[in-house]
């Protein structure tokens, strides 16, 4: 099956400066791809090629098209939400909703009442007067109603409170869920989103340092809690992070056996998290 997202040693230079550098996708349907990195990786220059919005070497297909010369076909079926207001606020809701049902041609009506129907948003009330939640969740709607095949997400709850998060993510879900679709969900949240994803991308200074599946990327990583009587055994072992604490440190290990590692403390799995934060400090 042809992939929804492919690309190949794909990159982006601002004249000297590298931004993103080697970056090799394969999104199939049934995918959540988590892109992570901290702020000037290369998230947003990633997804801004994703979407056409500028140029880029190496190869990249979207829907089976490149991004710049079919633009408008691809955003027919790919959708993006961030965390900025993108809505037209003099607009009412009933209104913004009788607009994208004239100008997109896979849009459903009877979905976005659907969703908005879960939701305290009025059709009379003016966007502008929604809460920062709520245009979140019309947004969504919106979206989801004109029944894409990839979604893209950047910090797409951030400012939003914990109610109006376990909203949207449900929603995501629910829509996700019925097959044939792909997510990738760019955010600083971690631990919010590792339980969605299926495969996870990282970058550092514009290059990726770990991507594959969640489950395979769990594997290669190990923590140790270490006594400081064995720190130096440790230390010898090359850990990519360590951590005091009281009496003993926390490690990460990459690519280190379990059974190499018991000599020098209690051995347990890291969190998404724990390695999104190892691997940025690894020298």
């Amino acid at each position: 099956m042809e992939p929804l997202v492919k690309s190949r040693s794909l990159g982006k230079s601002y004249g000297h400066f590298r931004a993103l550098r080697g970056v090799d996708i394969d999104l199939q349907p049934g995918q959540v791809l988590g892109l992570l990195g901290h702020n000037g990786a290369g998230k947003s220059t990633l997804i801004k090629s994703l979407l056409g919005a500028h140029s880029y070497d190496g190869e990249l297909s979207v829907l089976g098209m490149e991004p710049q010369k079919n633009r408008v076909a691809i955003v027919q079926q790919l959708a993006y939400i961030s965390d900025v207001a993108v809505l037209p606020e003099w607009m009412t809701v009933k209104q913004i909703i009788n607009y994208i049902a004239g100008v997109h041609a896979r849009f459903q009506q009877e979905k976005v009442n659907g969703y908005l129907a879960e939701t305290d948003i009025q059709l009379k009330t003016k966007i502008g007067r929604l809460s920062k939640g709520m245009k979140v969740q019309l947004h969504l709607a919106l979206v989801l109603a004109t029944d894409v095949k990839v979604l893209v997400l950047d910090e797409p709850t951030l400012g939003l409170d914990l109610m109006f998060r376990t909203k949207f993510y449900q929603q995501l879900l629910d829509w996700f869920n019925q097959g044939d679709k792909a997510l990738i969900i760019a955010s600083h949240e971690v631990n919010e989103i590792a339980s969605l994803l299926t495969d996870v991308l990282i970058l550092r200074k514009g290059a990726p340092v770990v991507s594959g599946s969640i489950d395979s990327v769990i594997e290669r990583y190990n923590k140790v809690a270490v006594p400081e009587v064995k720190m130096k055994q440790a230390y010898s072992a090359r850990p990519l992070q360590v951590l005091e604490a009281v009496n003993h440190s926390t490690c990460i290990f990459d690519n280190m056996k379990e059974d190499k590692l018991a000599s020098l403390g209690e051995v347990t799995k890291p969190t998404l998290a724990e390695i999104f934060v190892a691997v940025q400090q690894e020298s």
